[in-house]
């Protein structure tokens, strides 16, 4: 069956929220009701008529004779725990399905999110023990992930950003999580044993309230007796910590109280209260979970470790992102904002860290799905042989972009200079000439400046062929995600190494291309008349310094091929007729002369020259494949 909604499942230690997304829309997450309400405390309640209960209803409904609350934690063998992990979640889907807010089955897919600092492991079992209340589709992913994806989707983080470093601070009620987001890769920090949950302060709230209560021995019997009783003073604690952190103001004056307030019986009331002055007190006092250290020393001390961690990795954070309900206390930004300073790092908190973690989560299932798809997508083009074929189709037009300036450019690093060398006598004999002249073609097919004409030819090719065909394939896959077009193009430019990555064009061109030039060169044109003149007696002195006076007077047969060669390999004809047969207007015909032939033949070469090619068409799509690979992975970021 096709998954048609992701359901976040944001089950916290102190409060549940739950939140859907459709899959195939990027419209915002909606969140879901229990009891008619978006946020339920994390209570599970035994009635014995009414059954099991979950949230505000567990509390509430009279009748209720068992109660736990805040009983998130790492998984373990209790029974008890298991039982009322399992028993909580199998509610929750039950009463979704009921009032017809989820469809179920396996068109739904639940993500359920955890500590950051919970291992490989812990999440492993916490996913096997939630699947046991009957949800066939379910993940368990880090809550900080979903932090932050919330933040990137509700247009809190700039693209920028995204591709940066986000510290996120996750503050619960059981635990603080660092988590370090690179392009949405998240690394947890550790910085020793996790206990630093905001529940802490409900739990010195309620020893605070319980010591100083006139009927503590009393309370405590009962508390023994009815552990139920116990919770709800725990929760009036809570609400007492939440109304202060609320609105602090209002609370800085000594005879102003944030209470809760909870009913034993009709005679004992338990009413916990804060104020500004009560709050210091217990935010300093030592707590034994935390080694005898206050919550504030506790979290400067865990915020500062973080810090230190990231600076051994040459890490500063340009947004730290703070969630979790207890990210409301305001003295944890004013530590963050100190500890962080601008302008290198800015502190973010969560405007409703309440429902971010739900409504990321149900982002992180459509996001994962989604971007899976799109890998899909892309994969599936990688795996045809569309890019080798574009690629293949343009050749012919790569072999006419290169073929004009690698020809001027033999001419005038080669073919010009060295018969600027043979004219000014620089050159002693032909041969030489010949020898220097496939020197200088070969060093200057090898250069860095031949390198680099190559290069801007294959780039522009790339930009007038490649690329429009190229995004005929992408852009449709952009378009079926949702995502820019531009986020699979490479409209701001590709590296040359993509498009030639060190192939062997100019060797493959260098022996027959030489050959060529010096054919053309010494064989024909000004330096040829040079040979037949010789040949011919025109400049039978030059014969008789060859092979001497007494050969040619005793009649010796000289084959002619073999007289021009000898005459090549050792005739040093003087500078001032060196000048005459050869001035500067000469060497520029020459090089007009020979220009489109050598065009040709370079044309010519590079066409037949198919294993080159072959090459080409396999090293460029590999390298354009991995391009792609990366654009498209930055293009996840983009998906919604």
């Amino acid at each position: 069956m096709e998954i048609l909604e992701t359901i976040g499942f944001d089950l916290g230690h102190g409060e549940t929220a739950v939140a859907k997304a459709i899959v195939e829309s990027i419209e915002p997450p909606e969140m879901l009701e229990v009891n008619n309400k978006k946020i339920q405390v994390t209570a599970l309640g035994w009635h014995p008529e009414l059954g099991y209960l979950v949230g505000d209803q567990a509390l509430i409904q009279a009748g209720v004779t068992q109660l736990k609350i805040t009983f998130k934690q790492k998984p373990n063998n209790d029974p008890t725990y298991r039982e009322t992990i399992r028993t909580f979640l199998e509610t929750y889907y039950r009463l979704l399905k009921e009032n017809k807010q989820i469809k179920g089955g396996e068109s739904d897919y639940f993500y359920v999110g955890c500590p950051s600092g919970w291992s490989l492991s812990d999440r492993e079992e916490y996913q096997k023990l939630l699947k046991e209340a009957g949800i066939p589709l379910l993940s368990v992913v880090p809550e900080s992930r979903a932090a932050f994806m919330q933040a990137k989707e509700a247009g809190k983080l700039e693209y920028d950003k995204l591709k940066s470093s986000v510290l996120i601070v996750d503050i619960g009620s059981s635990t603080t999580d660092f988590t370090l987001v690179k392009s949405l890769h998240e690394i947890p920090i550790d910085f020793g044993s996790n206990s630093l949950g905001a529940s802490l302060i409900d739990k010195a709230i309620f020893a605070r309230t319980l010591a100083k209560h006139e009927q503590k021995e009393l309370l405590e019997k009962v508390f023994a007796e009815y552990p139920h009783h116990q919770a709800r003073c725990e929760l009036a604690c809570r609400k007492a910590k939440e109304d202060y952190f609320s609105n602090e103001q209002l609370f800085s004056n000594p005879q102003s109280f944030a209470r809760g307030f909870e009913s034993i019986n009709e005679q004992i009331y338990f009413i916990p209260q804060v104020n500004k002055l009560i709050m210091e007190d217990i935010l300093n006092q030592p707590l034994p979970e935390l080694e005898d250290k206050s919550w504030i020393q506790s979290f400067r001390a865990a915020v500062i470790e973080g810090k230190e961690n990231l600076e051994r990795q040459g890490i500063v954070p340009t947004i730290v992102l703070m969630t979790g309900g207890a990210s409301r206390m305001k003295f944890t930004r004013q530590i963050c904002e100190e500890i962080f300073p601008e302008p290198h790092t800015q502190v973010r908190p969560d405007p409703e860290p309440e429902r971010c973690i739900a409504l990321g989560l149900a982002r992180v299932g459509r996001w994962d799905l989604r971007a899976s798809a799109f890998k899909k997508e892309v994969n599936k083009l990688f795996d045809s042989d569309k890019l080798k074929d574009i690629i293949k189709r343009h050749i012919p037009e790569l072999i006419e972009l290169l073929t004009k300036p690698l020809s001027d450019g033999l001419i005038e690093n080669a073919i010009k200079p060295g018969l600027k060398d043979w004219q000014n006598n620089k050159v002693r004999t032909l041969a030489d000439l010949e020898t220097a002249m496939k020197k200088r073609a070969e060093s200057w097919l090898k250069s860095d400046r031949a390198k680099l004409l190559i290069n801007n030819q294959c780039l522009s090719w790339f930009n007038s062929k490649i690329q429009p065909d190229l995004a005929s394939e992408t852009d449709p896959i952009c378009r079926q995600f949702q995502i820019p077009r531009s986020s699979l193009r490479f409209e701001e430019g590709i590296d040359p190494g993509v498009v030639n990555p060190e192939l062997s064009i100019g060797d493959a061109l260098l022996a027959e291309t030489v050959a060529f030039i010096v054919n053309v060169v010494i064989g024909g044109g000004t330096l040829a008349s040079i040979l037949l003149l010789i040949l011919t007696g025109h400049l039978t002195w030059p014969i008789a310094f060859v092979y001497g006076a007494s050969a040619l007077a005793a009649g010796m047969e000289l084959n002619r091929k073999g007289v021009k060669e000898v005459i090549k390999t050792n005739m040093d004809i003087p500078s001032w007729l060196r000048s005459s047969f050869l001035n500067d207007s000469k060497i520029e015909n020459i090089c007009n002369q020979i220009n489109p032939d050598l065009d040709k033949a370079l044309r010519e070469q590079l066409t037949t020259n198919q294993e080159a090619f072959d090459e080409l068409i396999a090293k460029v799509g590999q390298s354009l494949q991995n391009a792609l690979n990366a654009k498209a992975e930055e293009a996840i970021i983009l998906i919604q």
